[in-house]
């Protein structure tokens, strides 16, 4: 006879005996009723103008999983960490070598008679020794660049490239010549060396430390101007290896310019004025690698000027037909090679034009 439970016929073949429910494994507990999207109404509710027989229930906010509040700390911590070694890293800073500040000398050249003149500055270039020197930049040319025992080819290269920069930026730029800005050629300069270049043209003095001429080539605007912006150029340039660290570039250049008085007609005479310039440049790899340079050498000899005259902030040529006392025993050419030693010298005959 079957139980309670069971069927009046009893327990069918094959189902499970014991009367277990088939569906005794699912357990609808209170967390489970709770959490049904569907809810059917209750029977008042039912009664009264309820079309449908359950309702849809909001669904329960619940907020991040242990799991995923795992992760997402764990991605912070990393994100932290390597903010934190980028900052810190464990290897130390290469050393930053202090950089020589740069000594220059600027030696003024008297004529031993009146300055040469011609409403023509292209006749006074052809009688005069620059008449084969090359246009502007074209004239500062490159050596057969040979690696180092430090230095490759191309770190040779951007060390010579560096200072030709330098040299048109000081002593070619129309702009720089006459007065004007002079960023240009302090962006070149190894940051080290920028107070000095600073100091040097709001306190201008003639210590061998803080006279702009020494950094580059520049007239008094309201004494001169270019007759022409065809600046003639000779001179060489070499790279050799100061130390394993250290490339070393020397540049020994002749610049003439033809000038005339400010604010002169065409008419007007022009006359040249011829600067020898002798550069000292050293990079280190951070130069190599920012295309700076520290200068570190700069000897300047300069005519026709008079002796007397204050060369620290601005170059004040001596134009055509004007006369100096001459400034020293000899006469010094800036075409040949050699060092003057004197303060002043005085400007060779031979370096000027012959008309």
């Amino acid at each position: 006879m079957g139980g309670p439970g069971d069927p009046p016929e009893g327990t069918p073949e094959g189902a499970p005996g014991g009367g277990e429910d088939e569906y005794r494994s699912v357990v609808f507990d209170e967390s489970f009723v709770r959490a049904a999207r569907l809810q059917e109404y209750s029977a008042r509710e039912r009664m009264g103008d309820h079309a449908p027989a359950v309702r849809r229930r909001p669904p329960l906010h619940r907020g991040l999983t242990r799991q995923a509040l795992i992760l997402v700390l764990l991605i912070a911590v990393a994100f932290g960490t390597a903010i934190y070694m980028g900052v810190r890293h464990p290897y130390p800073a290469p050393e930053t070598l202090p950089v020589e500040p740069l000594r220059m000398t600027v030696i003024p050249l008297a004529p031993q008679s009146a300055v040469p003149g011609s409403t023509d500055p292209g006749t006074l270039y052809t009688h005069s020794p620059a008449a084969e020197f090359r246009v502007g930049a074209k004239g500062i040319t490159f050596p057969a660049t040979r690696r180092t025992a430090h230095f490759s080819d191309s770190q040779v290269v951007a060390a010579l490239t560096t200072a030709k920069d330098y040299l048109v930026e000081s002593a070619l730029d129309p702009a720089v010549l006459t007065g004007g800005a002079v960023r240009s050629v302090r962006v070149l300069l190894d940051p080290q060396q920028l107070d000095q270049f600073d100091q040097s043209f709001s306190h201008p003095a003639a210590d061998g430390r803080h006279a702009p001429t020494g950094w580059l080539v520049r007239f008094d605007p309201f004494r001169v101007q270019l007759a022409d912006r065809s600046i003639r150029v000779q001179g060489t340039l070499q790279a050799t290896e100061a130390d394993s660290d250290t490339l070393e570039v020397t540049s020994d250049h002749t610049m003439v310019y033809a000038l005339k008085p400010t604010g002169a007609d065409a008419k007007a005479e022009a006359s040249l004025f011829t600067v020898r310039r002798e550069l000292t440049f050293r990079f280190d790899r951070e130069d190599l690698r920012m295309n700076q340079a520290q200068l570190v050498a700069s000897y300047v000899q300069a005519g026709p000027l008079a002796c007397a005259d204050d060369s620290a902030d601005h170059l004040h040529p001596l134009l055509a037909g004007q006369t100096a006392k001459a400034g020293g025993p000899a006469g010094t050419d800036p075409y040949a090679t050699g060092s003057a030693t004197a303060l002043c010298g005085t400007l060779s005959t031979s370096a000027q034009p012959k008309l």
